[in-house]
């Protein structure tokens, strides 16, 4: 069994092992130039950046050619179509009909004299809707259906701005990365340098050298690694905008509201809120006009009629006008069915208003909780990536002057790196719950 005395003196034979330079070696200078120090970022070894687009662009232009916005807005083609038909039933009717019919009689026999071998007939009809409470509550009923498309639609235009907004600001904060990533490769790339001089001018030894170049190709993996993570955001950010090819983003600026009860108000008048109540609304309107599948309704027929040879019962040409009232009576229990689907249906909205509304005030004071925390969260993490930062300058001080083993700088460096990459996804905490404060009151886009 080794005392501890025996494993310092086998650690310290050890370290003479790997220092490889004679111990004459040892008093010679440092040159200058293998000081280390903390340098900027370097991006000489990142891809070609893609053409940029501000935030209010990329949103709008998404809203525009986004396939899932474009299909709601079909559907209110749709429903203005659907209204045209609903309303031709309580409109005036005009058709015209001709005929022409030739006897002839069949082995030899002959036509009677009081019948024409050529007859002509024509007739033009006029129908005119007089009363028709049902027709009309159908028109009023699709004309509902259009406002509902109209509040869906602006809905999904919702929907489709916040996606994008998120892809956007997922461009931004992995570029935030990426500086994170890039500067500590560099640090440590001034680490190594130094070592590596250290050992080369024989005051150092390998296993500094091996430690600090094993940590830089830690760092370049990881570079290349954020490079591709950007590579495919901006593919992403571009396929959401509608254009084709990728798409690089700008540090947004979004303006939230700071008033928790306004926000509150705001929230009431949401797309999805509003939507949720223009369907309830159309719903109830369905309910209560139940009574018109049970009214009678009158129409009036004008037909103007020409005829030759003309009948005996009528003139060659002439005109009749018709007043038509019907009566429903019965229909096998068609307007019960009915009558209990659309309450059903009116019922499900007044359930579906409640619930997003209930949803909206809670995503409001969750995003105002979670710009709160998100923004202590940021400040604190700034405090620790410059603490960090300090924690690596006296290590590196205490490096060069004996005090510390490499281990120790590694630890600082690796400390640096993380704690500039937990800003990094700080701020983008901030940014994103910015955004689902502004989504949540309905201020967005």
């Amino acid at each position: 069994m080794k005392t501890p005395f025996g494993r310092a003196v086998g650690a310290v034979g050890l370290a003479s092992v790997l220092s490889g330079p004679s111990p004459a070696q040892a008093d010679e200078p440092v040159p200058a130039s293998a000081t280390p120090s903390l340098v900027k970022p370097t991006l000489e070894d990142a891809p070609e950046a893609p053409p940029a687009i501000g935030f209010t662009q990329a949103v709008r232009l998404a809203v525009e050619r986004n396939p899932t916005a474009i299909v709601a807005y079909e559907e209110i083609a749709h429903a203005v179509a659907l209204l045209e038909q609903a309303r031709a039933s309580s409109l005036p009717t005009l058709g015209a009909l001709g005929e022409y019919a030739h006897l002839e009689g069949l082995f030899g026999a002959q036509v009677p004299a009081l019948a024409a071998a050529n007859q002509w007939s024509a007739n033009l009809t006029l129908s005119v809707p007089v009363v028709v409470p049902k027709s009309w509550a159908q028109w009023s009923h699709a004309s509902d259906n259009v406002d509902a498309a109209r509040a869906s639609a602006a809905d999904v235009r919702r929907t489709v701005a916040v996606s994008v907004a998120r892809a956007y600001l997922t461009v931004v904060a992995q570029k935030r990365v990426i500086d994170a990533a890039v500067r500590a490769r560099d640090t440590d790339r001034a680490h190594y340098d130094f070592a590596h001089q250290r050992y080369a001018g024989g005051i150092g030894n390998r296993i500094d050298e091996v430690r600090s170049d094993q940590e830089l190709q830690s760092d370049e993996a990881n570079v290349e690694e954020q490079y591709a993570n950007l590579v495919k955001d901006r593919e992403a950010l571009g396929v959401l905008v509608g254009v084709g090819g990728p798409l690089d983003a700008e540090e947004p600026n979004l303006v939230v509201e700071s008033d928790p009860q306004r926000a509150m108000s705001d929230a009431e008048r949401r797309t999805d809120v509003v939507a949720a109540d223009v369907r309830l609304r159309a719903a109830e309107h369905a309910v209560r006009d139940d009574w018109t599948d049970y009214s009678p309704f009158f129409n009036g027929v004008l037909s103007g009629f020409y005829e030759n040879p003309q009948t005996p019962t009528l003139p060659s040409s002439g005109w009749q006008a018709l007043l038509v009232l019907t009566i429903p009576l019965y229909d096998g229990g068609l307007r019960y069915g009915q009558a209990k689907e659309r309450a059903v249906i009116r019922d499900e909205a007044s359930v579906q208003v409640d619930a997003v509304l209930r949803e909206a005030r809670s995503e409001v004071r969750v995003a105002f909780e979670e710009l709160k925390r998100a923004d202590s969260a940021l400040a604190s993490a700034r405090r620790a990536a410059q603490l960090a930062h300090q924690a690596l300058d006296l290590s590196q001080i205490a490096y060069r002057g004996g005090a510390f083993t490499d281990i120790e700088v590694i630890d600082a460096e690796r400390t640096a790196r993380d704690a500039d990459t937990a800003v990094a996804v700080a701020e983008d905490g901030a940014r994103q719950a910015r955004l689902d404060l502004l989504a949540a009151t309905g201020r967005f886009p």
